[in-house]
């Protein structure tokens, strides 16, 4: 489920270098290599609920391409109804505590201004009905000509809250999404890893038990959405099936649900745990997607 915390955070003040363009049918923001670097790899970036548009989520995408050397993906799988990042200052008004005029007339005013921006999101975004497009999406990618040079294509994704729950329904591979490569007559896995981090709506232990290319996870164990006892046995679940399978539970301050992405840039604990969580990713994709 969706907490007050899917819609707190930080926002950057860190310019996006990457551009937008249609892929597939879908806007699609892009980060390359620098310096025209051949890419490792491809990243599909499904983001938490405030969509491509929000900074701090093409900013992310910018960090895995440039310090990566992959090319990264992120398209609008909300079909233009991600969340409006003024919810993050309500939903601080909202959870803040205050005086008793806090409680009497700031609280219930920005719900107020909340509700019109939060309930159209939910009704538009449930998992169930945006999961078949970017199936699709991936579906797409894998049966077109390649986005650059390789004799290989590797795909991994990464979700974050929102994204976090597609990335894990990826991770299943059922056979009846895998299609063709290029080259190939045998219908493949959509693709190979998924990394997330704090993933919302997951239902443990299923989603574990159902994994079946290599998944990673990292998780605050303070988080409100995936709670310590949730995240502890999905990771022996997930842990059991071998390597390439891992979920870190993060136990320093800092780790609040949302803390990869929405991360305060005056908050030290907060920008740590976001540095460690990139350097996972950095790391789990460098593995699965290129030497």
């Amino acid at each position: 489920m969706a907490c007050p915390d899917c819609f707190r955070g930080g926002v950057t003040s860190i310019e996006p270098t990457g551009s937008f363009t249609t892929i597939h049918g879908r806007r699609t923001y892009v980060a390359e290599p620098a310096d025209g670097a051949a890419p490792r790899g491809l990243i599909v970036f499904i983001t938490d609920a405030f969509g491509v548009d929000f900074v701090n989520n093409r900013v992310l995408c910018d960090v895995y391409a440039k310090k990566g050397n992959f090319l990264v993906y992120c398209p609008d799988f909300m079909n233009g109804y991600a969340m409006d990042p003024k919810v993050i200052k309500l939903m601080d008004t909202i959870m803040a505590k205050g005086s008793w005029y806090d409680t009497l007339i700031n609280k219930p005013k920005a719900m107020i201004q909340a509700m019109p921006l939060v309930i159209p999101w939910y009704r538009n975004t449930k998992i169930p009905d945006t999961h078949p497009g970017i199936v699709s999406f991936l579906q797409a990618v894998r049966t077109s000509p390649l986005p650059f040079p390789t004799p290989d294509l590797k795909i991994g994704v990464a979700g974050f809250c929102w994204g976090g729950k597609h990335a894990m329904l990826l991770a299943r591979s059922p056979p009846a999404s895998h299609v063709a490569r290029p080259g190939s007559s045998a219908a493949q896995p959509l693709i190979d890893c998924a990394w997330m981090a704090h993933p919302s709506f997951l239902e443990v232990p299923a989603d574990g038990e159902a994994a079946q290319v290599p998944t990673a996870i990292v998780v605050g164990a303070d988080d409100m959405v995936l709670k310590k006892p949730d995240a502890e046995k999905l990771k022996q679940v997930l842990e059991a099936k071998g390597d390439g399978f891992e979920v870190t539970i993060l136990t320093q301050g800092g780790a609040a649900h949302g803390f990869a992405v929405r991360t305060h840039p005056d908050n030290k604990e907060e920008m740590d745990r976001a540095a460690e969580a990139e350097e996972m990713a950095l790391k789990w994709f460098g593995r699965w997607l290129g030497a």
